[in-house]
C-alpha cells in the first residue's frame, strides 16, 4: 500500500503543508510601529507643494529604490496593478491605440490597457521562457500600435534587447512588468530597468511585499513627473505645478501610505538575499528533476538570472501517455503544490464578447477604435498549447522550502513517475 500513488488511495507522501514564505520580521514591526507612533499615517495631498510627493518614509523608500535598481526615478504606488495604469497613461496612450500585452500574465496586465479605452492585442510567447516572443510582437504591429507591455513572467526576463529594438523602429513605448522578476539580471541589467517604464509588485505573494503596494521606474523625467500626476489627482495640481500637457491626468489616488513605506524599506534591504534562496531552492529542485522524462526544468537564457517568482516545468503528454491534468492530480495528491498557471487571457469571457464598459462592446465598437484585433482560440498556439497540455508550475513565493522540503517534492515526482504506467491504466 505504501508504494501504491495516493491519486489511487496510497499513503500521501508529503504528509505536512510546508511553512509559509514569512519574511516579515521585527525590522518591520518596528518600522511600522515608529510610523504609527507619530500619527502620521500618509502625507499625501491632492494639491501642489510639498506634500503633493507624499511623506518622509515615502520618500524614503523612492530613493532607497533608485539607488539600489540604478535609476534615476522610482514612484511609489498602491499595487502594481495601478502602476501599470500609471504607465499607460503616462507614455500618451490614446483612446483607441493598441498596446500589445502577452497572453500569460496577470490579467491586470491587460486590463490597465482598456482603463485607459486603448486595446489590448494579444502576442504570442516563446515555449523556453514563457515570455513574449520578439517574432510574434512584429507580426501584430499595425498602424494603431502605440506600445509593447512585456511581462518579466515567472522571474525569467524577456528578450528586451530584440522588443527595445522592435520598439525602436517602430516609435513605440515599451512597459515592463516586473512584479515577478525583482532584482533578476538581464545583460548586467536589473529586469525592470530596460523598458521606458517598469512597474514592480509589492503584493503579499512576491518575494518582498508591503501587503499591497508597487513601485514604477524611469530614466525619463517627464514620464516620471506623469506618473506622480496620475498617481496623486494630477487635474488638481497641474495648474499651479504649471503643467501644460493635460493628456491622461486625471484623478486617480494610488498613493502607498507611510506604513507601507516604511515596512518597504526593511524589506528592500533584504531582497538580495531571499531571491538568493529562491534561486538555491529551484537549482536544488532542478538537479533533482532534470534527469525525468517526459518535463524540462526551467530554462535560464545567457547573460540572465531568474529569481524563481515561480518554478516553470514543460511536460511532454505524448511521450509520457498520460494527460497532464492526470499527472498534476497524481503529483497533488502526494503533496507536491504543483498546477497550471494562467488562463489565456484573450479566451476570457470579457474578451471574447468583447464587452468592457457597458454592455455594446466599448471600447472595441468606439468611433475612435478603426481596428479590428482577433481575440479568437489559435491567435496564440504556444500559449494555448502550454496551457491546454504542456504547463506545469510550482508557486516559490507561497511556501519557505527548506532544503529537506525539496528533497521531499523531488521524491514525490520520483514516485509518481515510477508509477507512471498505472496512470495510463484504465481504471
Amino acid at each position: 500500500m505504501n508504494n501504491q500513488l495516493a491519486f489511487f488511495g496510497g499513503k500521501k507522501l508529503i504528509q505536512k503543508p510546508f511553512q509559509r514564505y514569512n519574511h516579515i520580521g521585527p525590522e518591520e514591526l518596528a518600522a511600522a510601529k515608529a510610523v504609527i507612533e507619530t500619527g502620521v499615517l500618509s502625507k499625501f495631498l491632492g494639491e501642489w507643494g510639498p506634500d503633493f510627493y507624499g511623506g518622509e518614509k515615502v520618500q524614503e523608500f523612492e530613493k532607497a529604490w533608485a539607488d539600489f535598481f540604478g535609476v534615476s526615478h522610482a514612484v511609489t504606488v498602491n499595487s502594481n496593478t495601478s502602476g501599470l495604469i500609471a504607465a499607460i497613461g503616462a507614455i500618451g496612450v490614446e483612446p483607441g491605440d493598441e498596446v500589445i500585452v502577452s497572453p500569460w500574465t496577470m490579467c491586470a496586465s491587460a486590463t490597465s490597457i482598456l482603463v485607459w479605452n486603448a486595446i489590448p492585442v494579444f502576442a504570442d510567447i516563446e515555449e523556453e521562457t514563457f515570455n513574449l516572443d520578439p517574432v510574434s510582437i512584429e507580426r501584430n504591429i499595425t498602424p494603431y500600435t502605440r506600445a509593447i507591455m512585456v511581462t518579466d513572467i515567472f522571474g525569467h526576463p524577456a528578450d528586451l534587447d530584440a522588443i527595445m529594438d522592435i520598439a525602436r523602429r517602430h516609435h513605440l513605448k515599451v512597459i515592463e512588468d516586473c512584479a515577478q522578476a525583482p532584482a533578476a539580471l538581464y545583460k548586467g541589467r536589473y529586469a525592470g530597468t530596460v523598458a521606458d517604464i517598469g512597474v514592480y509588485s509589492l503584493n503579499y505573494h512576491k518575494h518582498i511585499h508591503t501587503g499591497e503596494g508597487g513601485v514604477c521606474v524611469t530614466n525619463d523625467a517627464a514620464l516620471a513627473e506623469r506618473l506622480q500626476l496620475i498617481r496623486n489627482h494630477g487635474e488638481a495640481v497641474v495648474g499651479n505645478k504649471g503643467v501644460s500637457n493635460l493628456a491622461n491626468i486625471i484623478g486617480f489616488n494610488f498613493r502607498m501610505t507611510e506604513i507601507e513605506a516604511a515596512i518597504g524599506i526593511e524589506q528592500l534591504k533584504k531582497l538580495s538575499a531571499l531571491v538568493k534562496g529562491r534561486i538555491r531552492a529551484a537549482n536544488r529542485l532542478s538537479a533533482g528533476l532534470s534527469h525525468l522524462r517526459g518535463i524540462r526544468v526551467p530554462v535560464v537564457k545567457p547573460d540572465c538570472s531568474h529569481v524563481y517568482y515561480g518554478y516553470s516545468l514543460l511536460y511532454d503528454e505524448q511521450e509520457m501517455g498520460i494527460e497532464r491534468d492526470i499527472l498534476v492530480q497524481a503529483l497533488r495528491a502526494e503533496g507536491v503544490p504543483a498546477g497550471n498557471y494562467f488562463v489565456n487571457l484573450h479566451l476570457l469571457p470579457m474578451y471574447q464578447r468583447k464587452i468592457a464598459y457597458g454592455n455594446h462592446g466599448f471600447p472595441w465598437t468606439a468611433d475612435f477604435y478603426k481596428g479590428d484585433v482577433s481575440y479568437d482560440k489559435g491567435i496564440c498556439p504556444v500559449a494555448e498549447t502550454l496551457q491546454d497540455k504542456r504547463y506545469i508550475g510550482i508557486g516559490m513565493c507561497v511556501n519557505d522550502y527548506a532544503e529537506a522540503d525539496i528533497d521531499l517534492i523531488v521524491a514525490a515526482f520520483l514516485k509518481v513517475w515510477k508509477h507512471r504506467d498505472d496512470l495510463r491504466a484504465p481504471r
